[in-house]
């Protein structure tokens, strides 16, 4: 063989050779993308699965002897009291029905969290979050309806959505009830700048909303739900599907996008907190 096929001959190798590695890549980059993609569904069936279960076991929520209705600043009144965020004109509405101390909601939040901010940001959909406390009723203590209270504490300080997200990223087992200690609520808030205040820290300690976060809970208790998370587009149940589609981040936006057109996005000031 010539000096010169020889040559070509090893280009050609070489060349073989890393077309068989950038095949190699592209299958492993996919393969990769399945299982996050499949982690993701998992999650969230779990979740529903998780939610059914403690909504089964549910007695009276822990909410008995709460006290006066003192509604939070900016909240949502009427039979299903929630707090509001986003911007107030925005075409369409998630409605949330959640638990702090419940894990199916931790996971649907670090799921779903920075695209419902996304989706709120734009001015395409505002969230109503509505407060339960089924798994005091389900496992005992108090750590639902003291979390409640705290962030509601934190609605009236401006900062629910950034004290809502870090009591999910800092959720405790389900089985240890550390957010009934008002003194770790008041410690993650300090996670919130701006939030530890002489005011904060005497609205939780003194349960100033929870009355609110009881009537919140009998709402959850008489509208049929199976269990928490509990979340609805516009009235229509998206979890864990809707239709026969998977709820997914690129699902809830294609919805959004959906059920807007032909809408102008919400330009007024988004909610408080």
């Amino acid at each position: 063989m010539s000096e010169k096929n020889r040559g070509d001959g090893n280009r050609s190798a070489r060349e073989r050779l890393q077309q068989q590695r950038e095949r190699d890549k592209a299958r492993e980059k996919q393969r990769r993308v399945l299982i996050v993609s499949a982690a993701v569904v998992g999650v969230l069936g779990l979740a529903a699965v998780v939610g059914v279960i403690a909504a089964s076991g549910d007695k009276d929520g822990g909410s008995d002897k709460a006290g006066p209705v003192v509604a939070p600043a900016g909240s949502i009144e009427g039979d299903k009291p929630a707090i509001p965020t986003g911007r107030t004109d925005a075409p369409s509405t998630l409605a949330i029905w959640e638990d702090f101390r419940c894990p199916a909601c931790a996971q649907f939040e670090n799921v779903m969290r920075d695209t419902i901010h996304e989706l709120e940001a734009s001015g395409a959909l505002k969230a109503e979050y509505h407060l339960a406390t089924l798994i005091d009723g389900n496992m005992g203590g108090s750590g639902s309806l003291r979390a409640a209270n705290a962030a509601a504490c934190a609605q009236d300080a401006g900062k629910f959505t950034a004290y809502h997200d870090t009591l999910y990223t800092n959720q405790p087992q389900e089985t240890d009830d550390a957010f009934g200690n008002n003194a770790k609520l008041i410690e993650l808030s300090a996670k919130v700048p701006g939030l530890d205040t002489p005011a904060f820290r005497s609205c939780v300690n003194d349960g100033t909303h929870d009355g609110w976060v009881a009537k919140s809970n009998e709402a959850f208790q008489n509208g049929g739900f199976r269990g928490t998370p509990s979340v609805l587009l516009n009235g229509e149940s998206i979890f864990p599907t809707k239709g026969d589609e998977q709820i997914s981040p690129e699902n809830l936006k294609k919805w959004v996008a959906e059920a807007n057109k032909g809408k102008k996005a919400g330009t007024a000031s988004p909610s408080a907190g």
